[in-house]
């Protein structure tokens, strides 16, 4: 039995641990994401920091975040910068496109750094893509102008 304060764990335990596959585990070792074990092939043991950098690993792939980044930021570099959080009684115009019966964007052409322009093309790419989608073969928008704005109308005009 383990006497140590500190867990040993095989690999395919901590795997387990982890809910990673071994072979992840063994890749994210040989290019650099996790501090190798201590031994070698099957006496190999990884310990609680193994652990740790595995879930943080696991976490931030979950959220999109590519491998080379994840390297990057456990190496010290700095995480992004969270947005602000809107204080209570600011102001934004946001423009509600409606697609479909109960499919609704809101665009925040501010926050998302968008010019009026992109926020047209984007309107129309996404009525595009919808028809598409439903297989329909004319492209051309036929959005409602009761429930959009002026931004939203421009859009659709050729």
């Amino acid at each position: 039995m383990n006497t140590d304060a500190s867990p040993s764990y095989p690999l395919a335990e901590l795997a387990v641990l982890a809910d990673l596959p071994p072979r992840t585990v063994r890749y994210y070792v040989q290019i650099g994401l996790v501090d190798r074990p201590e031994g070698e092939t099957r006496a190999a043991r990884y310990g609680a920091r193994h652990l740790e950098q595995l879930l943080q690993i696991r976490k931030w792939t979950a959220a999109g975040v590519s491998l080379e980044r994840i390297r990057e930021l456990l190496h010290g570099a700095p995480p992004p910068v969270p947005p602000r959080e809107r204080a209570i009684g600011s102001v934004s115009v946001c423009s509600h496109l409606t697609v479909a019966e109960g499919i609704e964007v809101v665009i925040d052409p501010q926050r998302a750094g968008l010019s009026p322009e992109a926020v047209r093309q984007f309107i129309k790419g996404v009525m595009m893509a919808f028809k598409a989608a439903r297989g329909e073969e004319d492209g051309a928008s036929q959005v409602d102008p009761a429930n959009t704005n002026k931004n939203e109308r421009q859009a659709g005009e050729p």
